[in-house]
């Protein structure tokens, strides 16, 4: 018998200062039964560090050749690629071409190793890899429940997360950046008047 999926409800009250966004945003976020907390809260964190109105969560875990959040154009092209975890270099490779933005956010104790092994197959590639700190995630991943409000404040890239009377620090470590299409990011061109 299939396990089904456990179901988070979340409302985030999102206060970037990066990008001036002031936004309390209603989730639903699905802890696919061979995910661990710890993964899906760095799903959420990525999704408030990219929050657009047509951000979205895929199926994630369940559908390995798509990313973990995407933003689509309203052509149906990809504009934003964000992948959880250590992938293979060959989807992000694969990644690179379909999309205009490609990041990884890794986090959990084999980072450091995955990165060791991969930097080599990354240079080529047009992708942003950044590291949250494990002991950081697993401290506030305890901290979830099935429903849960919480403020993000996201300030140089970096987040504050408040839940009750809690306050975490996520720090959120560049360990891979390279520029290669000439593009705008998404969000210069949606203030532009773009889609």
């Amino acid at each position: 018998m299939a396990l089904n999926a456990t179901i988070y409800k979340c409302t985030v009250h999102l206060n970037d200062f990066d990008r001036s966004i002031f936004d309390s945003l209603q989730l639903t976020l699905a802890l696919h039964p061979s995910e661990k907390p710890e993964r899906m809260l760095v799903r959420l964190m990525a999704y408030c560090l990219h929050y657009h109105e047509r951000l979205e969560f895929t199926k994630g875990l369940s559908t390995p050749e798509t990313p973990d959040i995407w933003l689509k154009s309203l052509h149906d092209t990809v504009d934003l690629w964000v992948d959880v975890g250590e992938p293979a270099a060959e989807k992000i490779k694969k990644a690179c071409r379909q999309a205009a933005e490609v990041w990884v956010y890794s986090f959990n104790t084999k980072s450091d190793v995955w990165w060791q092994q991969s930097a080599s197959a990354f240079e080529p590639l047009s992708a942003e890899v950044r590291q949250f700190d494990f002991a950081a995630i697993t401290t506030l991943a305890e901290q979830l429940e099935r429903t849960c409000e919480m403020s993000v404040s996201i300030t140089d890239g970096q987040l504050t997360v408040t839940m009750g009377d809690r306050v975490f620090e996520l720090v959120v470590n560049l360990t891979y950046s390279k520029v290669g299409k000439v593009k705008l990011p998404y969000w210069e061109v949606q203030k532009m008047g773009g889609d």
